[in-house]
């Protein structure tokens, strides 16, 4: 009876009438809610103040990019300093001789390209005359006229959007020196950094959250090296495909591919979209196939081969994750949602996935040694039986 009598006053909700189950339920919901709220909150902030998180997210991909480099290099005898205004200009050197090759590509293959979308136009119109379109000449000119003159009447939006554009570069530019700062910053005491940030929790939060850290790091670094891997290889694949077509700008296309296969699943189609539609308008329907089979195999080989083998254990992201993060992504922020989306998810996986370990552990040692109070508590419990 007396223990009957202590078990209710210990557990005082076994006489309330509210079932087990539905009050579990409760207590889940506004917890659930409390962390919608959170992250709502959290993300009404980042678009608020993209102008400034874009940059930084940029620094912690390109520091995660370095740090290896910069490591090995210390590693063998290098000054600190001097590994990082190395790895510094090695990313500026590939980021501008990227564009001095487009640039050339473009120049040099100008003259070429103006025949071929002569050409390429000539070809439209003779298919625009065939059935079952069946559209003459004449209405072809009267579909441009209007065209030119929905051009003419709308100049006023289109210098709105130059001006825009103007106003765009001058925002890019300044993101570009917050991200190279913030780069430099992160690359001399990126362990400090994280150090204040660790300070600012609880101090039993502490050492999970130093762990999650670690295990958030390992992830980005896996995943940075590995998305840049698989970007050469899509664009060396599909750049060499569009080189033995002959196509014109088989160089810009590769860099495209470079550029598009850094954001998972949209990257891929686009890019593909693009290679194929440029060897339909500028070299017909069989070499359009034959692109359309080189971009398939190309990213077969990324799905099937490269991902799994590079990846392994280190990302472990599920590919309905990775399209889901990634559609979600583009629609909170557009583009730089899509970029930074499958990082942010498996930072995070893999963050929370170590904290929950680290509370297990931290729950089984508590279980397995008793703590003072309780040995303690045990031998007095002990003498007074004794007595």
């Amino acid at each position: 009876m007396a223990s009957a009598i202590v078990r209710r006053e210990r557990h005082p909700e076994h006489d309330s009438a509210v079932p087990h189950r539905v009050r579990a339920a409760s207590e889940w919901s506004w917890r659930l809610l409390a962390i919608a709220a959170a992250a709502g909150v959290a993300i009404y902030l980042v678009i608020t103040f993209h102008e400034i998180v874009v940059p930084l997210l940029v620094a912690v991909l390109v520091s995660a990019l370095l740090s290896p480099l910069i490591r090995v290099l210390t590693s063998h005898g290098w000054p600190h300093w001097l590994a990082i205004m190395l790895g510094l200009i090695a990313v500026v050197v590939a980021l501008g001789g990227l564009t001095l090759l487009i640039i050339w590509q473009v120049r040099a293959g100008l003259p070429a390209l103006r025949t071929e979308w002569t050409a390429a136009y000539d070809r439209l119109r003779e298919a625009l005359r065939q059935p079952p379109l069946s559209i003459s000449d004449t209405q072809l000119d009267g579909y441009l006229k209007s065209l030119g003159a929905w051009v003419q009447k709308d100049s006023s939006a289109l210098v709105g959007g130059a001006l825009e554009v103007g106003s765009a570069a001058g925002h890019v530019l300044t993101g570009a020196l917050i991200a190279l700062f913030a780069t430099i910053f992160m690359l001399i005491d990126g362990r400090g950094i994280w150090s204040w940030i660790v300070r600012l929790f609880p101090k039993n939060g502490r050492p999970g959250m130093i762990r999650a850290g670690r295990a958030g790091w390992i992830t980005l670094t896996s995943f940075v090296r590995v998305q840049i891997l698989v970007a050469l290889v899509n664009a060396v694949g599909i750049g060499l495909v569009a080189f033995f077509l002959g196509l014109p700008l088989a160089v810009p296309i590769a860099v495209i591919v470079l550029l598009a296969s850094f954001i998972p699943v949209i990257g891929a189609i686009v890019s593909g979209i693009i290679a194929v539609a440029i060897a339909l308008v500028f070299a017909g329907p069989l070499p359009a196939i034959i692109m359309l089979a080189g971009v398939l195999g190309v990213h077969l080989l990324e799905a099937h081969v490269m991902q799994p083998l590079l990846i392994g254990g280190a990302v472990k992201v599920h590919p309905i994750a990775v399209v889901v993060a990634v559609a979600a992504g583009t629609g909170i922020a557009g583009v730089p949602g899509a970029l930074f989306a499958v990082p942010l998810v498996a930072v995070a996986n893999s963050m929370i996935t170590a904290m929950l370990r680290s509370d297990a552990g931290a729950a089984a040692a508590a279980t397995a040694r008793p703590s003072r109070a309780e040995r303690r508590a045990a031998r007095e419990a002990r003498r007074q039986s004794s007595v």
